[in-house]
């Protein structure tokens, strides 16, 4: 009986996720543009501009028009030093992928000189489980060709083949049959773990305080 109830609250959990990922599948998350007191419509601008001196092809094809575009979220947090994301809500999803398209070729995209990145916008759910994905997408650097699929599945093409994985646990147990994946994988895992490390203790040095709360 309760394995029923389980399996029932899970479905409701994924359809509300997908509920919440439709609605939001025409949106766009700037981030890392500086701050400012910005208009609604000077908020459109700023994608106009980013799409003008990184992706002039783009821009040269008529988009659909914005729905929206405001900072998100919509109050400034004096404790925080970083710029809020600007979320655009276009009409159509095909400009969307248009322009994530264009961002990840680009790889580097900035304004005025700052970088930036271009991101989908999701659930907090799907934004969580990519964000288990984070460290593995490094392997970049190893000609594995990675991406993400939606809702949070892992791609990459290895021996030629184009795998698929829903959980690192399915990765890991497929890992276990191929060294030459285990490898890299821990060769991965090694450095994203020291970078944090680091990262961690430049955290402490800015501020002492952050020490107690890792305690």
């Amino acid at each position: 009986m309760w394995n029923r109830k389980e399996k029932r609250l899970k479905r409701n959990e994924e359809s509300l996720r997908e509920l919440w990922d439709n609605v939001k599948c025409t949106n766009i998350h700037i981030i890392g543009v500086p701050e400012g007191e910005e208009r609604e419509k000077e908020t459109e601008k700023k994608l106009q501009e980013i799409i003008a001196k990184n992706f002039p092809n783009v821009g040269k094809e008529p988009l659909t028009q914005i729905q929206e575009a405001q900072q998100v979220p919509y109050k400034t947090n004096p404790r925080r030093n970083t710029p809020r994301h600007i979320l655009i809500k276009l009409t159509k999803i095909k400009d969307k992928e248009k322009i994530l398209k264009a961002a990840r070729e680009k790889n580097k995209v900035t304004y005025k000189g700052t970088l930036i990145r271009l991101s989908a916008d999701f659930s907090a759910e799907t934004l969580q489980a990519r964000r288990e994905w984070h460290d593995i997408l490094n392997m970049k650097g190893k000609n594995l060709q990675p991406r993400l699929l939606y809702p949070a599945r892992l791609s990459f093409r290895f021996e030629g083949e184009i795998r698929t994985f829903t959980d690192k646990q399915k990765l890991r147990e497929f890992s276990n049959t191929k060294p030459t994946l285990q490898q890299i994988l821990k060769e991965l895992l090694q450095a994203e773990k020291s970078k944090r490390r680091r990262n961690a203790k430049r955290a402490v040095k800015a501020n002492p305080k952050q020490l107690i709360k890792w305690q």
